[in-house]
């Protein structure tokens, strides 16, 4: 896949960069997964997925953070996860109407439903979702409370890139009915522009 660190997000024909494969990811370490890209979307190769996890199986001392859109393609991978793992998911929003002018990942509930699915299956899951859009409201509380992740992320839309945003007050009222929750929540700073516009 295109890069481990920065550089933003992969544009163009999906390929698997094979020099990868001799990086050596140590002990004791935190590695995020594919971080720019999504390992598990439809089109990436099932083998693909499996030469990644064999090389991170060499260093089985570490945590692997995964995160993808398309979380019900993880079930079929976790027999070769290593051990350590976090499985996370992004859900920017309750409403298919909104993520369709975005994205062609699977339903927002279709992903929570698979998300709670690996928590009930004592997964350490987390819930990420950024960029926050229009639609982030009572039913996605609804929704983390009923997942239960370890923790939830969330963030603007960091490019500014016209995406239909909750308005402050809305973000303001789903931020505060979330904290009634009690789930970790995990705030970007780049969440203040909304909450000031």
């Amino acid at each position: 896949m295109e890069k481990r660190f920065g550089g933003g997000h992969y544009a163009g024909e999906l390929r698997l960069k094979e020099s990868e494969f001799n990086v050596n990811y140590g002990s004791g370490c935190t590695i995020f997964i594919e971080h720019c890209n999504d390992l598990f979307a439809a089109d990436v190769p099932d083998e693909w997925i499996q030469q990644i996890l064999m090389h991170c199986a060499k260093w089985p001392d570490n945590t692997y953070v995964f995160q993808t859109k398309n979380p019900g393609r993880y079930s079929s991978f976790l027999p070769m996860m290593p051990v350590k793992r976090v499985l996370g998911c992004t859900i920017e929003s309750t409403d298919d109407n909104v993520i369709r002018v975005v994205s062609s990942a699977p339903s927002v509930r279709k992903r929570s439903y698979e998300m709670r699915e690996l928590r009930r299956n004592g997964e350490d899951i987390f819930i990420t979702i950024e960029p926050i859009l229009r639609g982030c409201d009572m039913l996605m509380v609804s929704w983390l409370e009923d997942i239960k992740p370890n923790f939830v992320n969330i963030g603007a839309d960091s490019k500014k890139s016209g995406l239909p945003e909750p308005s402050p007050e809305e973000l303001r009222m789903f931020l505060d009915a979330l904290k009634k929750t009690g789930l970790e929540i995990r705030k970007k700073v780049n969440l203040e522009r909304l909450l000031q516009t």
